[in-house]
């Protein structure tokens, strides 16, 4: 019943920034987690960051700490993952996730969004 929408992709030089949005509808709670995931060409799909709907319990990967940062907008309905100083390694399909379990894996995902970051 959550239906998620990514939109923000494009191409950037590496150290330029890019602000990927999640647009959330269907069915919603305070207790739902938000996150994003990325999946590089022949890697297996990775965590980068989530939080709480409520904007608690906010958690990113050490490879994007300091550089990305997740929030949200609850009058939206929208999870923001602002990257900056993107590097070629950061190029891959992101994508958004949902869950109303507070320990269970994601099960609602969006259909991705392209991130390509040249040298």
């Amino acid at each position: 019943q959550v239906q998620l929408v990514e939109s923000g992709g494009g191409s950037v030089q590496a150290g330029g920034s890019l602000r990927l949005s999640c647009a959330a509808s269907g069915s919603t709670f305070s207790s739902s987690r938000m996150g994003w995931f990325r999946q590089a060409p022949g890697k297996e799909r990775e965590f980068v960051a989530s939080l709480w709907w409520s904007g608690a319990n906010i958690v990113y990967s050490n490879s994007v700490k300091g550089r990305f940062t997740i929030s949200r907008d609850n009058a939206k309905n929208t999870v923001v993952l602002q990257m900056n100083s993107l590097k070629p390694e950061d190029t891959a399909v992101y994508f958004c996730a949902a869950t109303k379990s507070v320990v269970g894996p994601f099960d609602y995902w969006g259909q991705g969004t392209q991130v390509t970051v040249s040298s």
